[in-house]
């Protein structure tokens, strides 16, 4: 009797148990070292406090990051990418909902996604970006460079539309830097506890009133 050839599973093969594991144990050591290179600072956290805090041995972040450098980067990059793709879903979502939607409400959209990504529950990987990049080799921060254009240039369209309709005050490059810089200030400023969004001038303000804020500083009344 001829023996039945075996079957060849298609795409990649599963991955086991502990390459998941593996896998996980990557994640929550960039999300332990994002947070605490955010409160503490690059200089002052060391390998063994991110160890600790995701409960692992002193030496174990060395089986996924070669060293505090390479998980400085993870934490920026990662936190980038998750960025871009969730402003290119934002966008499409917000093209479903409003297919005539106009550049101004395109820029909203982009503004209130910007927000999300300073202010909302993964946002570690900003501030840690905005202050301790200094601390990458320049290999490294011109590839951080490459993503923070990636994510800037979804807005550049939309800024340069807006200008030649009139309704941006600004030339669109001054315009752009104005505008992420009065934006990424928000995370010295705006607070977000448990039991809502508030300014710590005691002012209580959502992330939507925020956004809409924004957008009559940037742009004309229409």
């Amino acid at each position: 009797m001829n023996a039945v050839p075996l079957k060849r599973a298609r795409g990649r093969p599963k991955k086991t148990e502990s390459e998941k594991d593996d896998g996980n144990r990557r994640q929550a050591l960039i999300a332990a070292a994002g947070y605490l290179f955010k409160t503490q600072g690059f200089d002052a956290t060391s390998t063994r406090e991110i160890a600790r805090r995701v409960g692992m041995q002193a030496g174990s972040p060395f089986y996924h990051f070669n060293n505090k450098q390479d998980l400085l980067m993870a934490v920026i990059v990662e936190g980038l990418q998750q960025a871009i793709a969730s402003q290119h879903m934002a966008l499409l979502l917000a093209q479903e909902v409003e297919p005539d939607m106009t550049e101004r409400q395109r820029l909203g959209v982009l503004i209130r996604h910007h927000l999300d990504v300073l202010l909302g529950p993964h946002s570690d990987f900003i501030g840690v970006m905005l202050y301790e990049a200094r601390s990458l080799t320049p290999a490294h921060r011109l590839r951080v460079n490459e993503l923070s254009d990636a994510y800037e240039a979804a807005w550049i369209p939309v800024l340069e539309q807006l200008s030649q309709q009139g309704q941006l005050a600004a030339p669109v490059k001054a315009a752009r830097l104005l505008i992420f810089g009065a934006l990424n200030w928000t995370v010295q400023w705006f607070d977000m506890p448990q039991s809502g969004v508030r300014a710590k001038d005691t002012q209580r303000l959502g992330l939507d009133e925020l956004a809409d804020a924004a957008i009559q500083l940037f742009l004309k009344p229409v």
